[in-house]
């Protein structure tokens, strides 16, 4: 079951920054958004985004990021991905499973930033269940067994910025909109 609550939204785009960014009038001045809203903009700008970025943490403490080509989220948010076994994120997220997947809105001034536990995923079913054809010159043809892992994050926090859908960040903190799951 899904619990999220917004833990901080902004009420007000203003006309400067509403014409900043060529909004039609109606949507330089937004009502604050319920936790149901900002989830659905989040939705909606995941859908549409093919690739995002991961980012994970290494041995020295630098974050990394990589353009990764998610799975859309499930009802809860959790998001799968798939990688090669061999890769440094494998060893970053044994080491330290906390990371953020960044999605960016491409027809939009928004994006949807998902904080989140990482866990590496080496089921067999659940690695033919998430597959997409084209990455079969990625890995080993016969059965993806050896080569092919699957990273699934459980999310604690999503942060949506969105102008489509009104809802911007505070314009002296520039916070974004923050929905905290209950993990």
């Amino acid at each position: 079951m899904l619990c999220a609550t917004v833990i901080v939204t902004w009420t007000v785009l203003g006309l400067t920054l509403g014409s900043t960014f060529g909004l039609p009038a109606e949507n330089r001045v937004v009502s604050e958004p319920d936790s149901q809203a900002v989830l659905a903009a989040a939705r909606e700008i995941v859908q549409k985004v093919r690739f995002c970025g991961l980012v994970t943490v290494d041995g020295v403490g630098q974050p990394q990021v990589r353009a990764m080509d998610p799975f859309p989220p499930d009802k809860d948010w959790n998001v799968v991905l798939a990688t090669h076994r061999t890769t440094r994120k494998v060893e970053q997220i044994r080491n330290h499973p906390q990371v953020t997947l960044y999605y960016f809105d491409p027809d939009s001034p928004g994006y949807v930033t998902l904080v989140g536990r990482a866990r590496l995923v080496d089921d067999q079913q659940m690695r033919e269940s998430h597959w997409k054809d084209e990455w079969k010159d990625f890995y080993e043809s016969e059965n993806r067994g050896n080569d092919y892992l699957l990273i699934e994050v459980t999310p604690l926090r999503l942060e949506v910025v969105s102008m489509a859908h009104g809802i911007a960040a505070d314009p002296k903190s520039w916070k974004p909109a923050i929905v905290e799951f209950g993990n």
